[in-house]
């Protein structure tokens, strides 16, 4: 059976403003920390070793703020797999309150790209297979 990838986060002072809501870049920040942690923790792929090589920007991206996020509240963010290419990878996330309400949702399409040793150029490079799947297993 197919998977979520979840990992919680507390709202800390660092992520709120000025009326102690979650300011909503630091919301995509969290995005970003909920993506590098499915590919160290899931699919074996630190980005420590990737950016070496590599890299997988984020190309496009879909957001929608449904309720604010208050310090000292903890999230539950989710991340799933909505479509595979060749070397793109659109994911869905989702984040909720502990009373279940969604703060924040969207979908995310990364894409794998290889770095020229100058880091002058990037250009897309297919997923091996043994990475296709391992992202497969969170397609929903």
């Amino acid at each position: 059976m197919n998977q979520t990838f979840t990992k919680p986060e507390k709202i800390r002072f660092k992520h709120v403003d000025y009326a102690g809501i979650v300011f909503y870049p630091r919301f995509l920040e969290m995005l970003n920390d909920l993506v590098e942690d499915w590919f160290e923790e899931a699919l074996d792929r630190p980005f420590s070793k990737i950016h070496e090589t590599n890299g997988i920007p984020t190309v496009d991206l879909k957001v929608q703020f449904k309720k604010a996020a208050r310090i000292g509240e903890l999230l539950t963010k989710k991340l799933w797999v909505i479509k595979l290419g060749g070397a793109s990878v659109t994911c869905g996330f989702h984040f909720e309150d502990e009373q279940g309400n969604t703060c924040l949702e969207g979908e995310v399409t990364l894409v794998n790209v290889a770095i020229t040793n100058g880091r002058d150029a990037i250009k897309a490079e297919a997923f091996n297979e043994e990475m296709k799947a391992l992202i497969s297993k969170f397609i929903l």
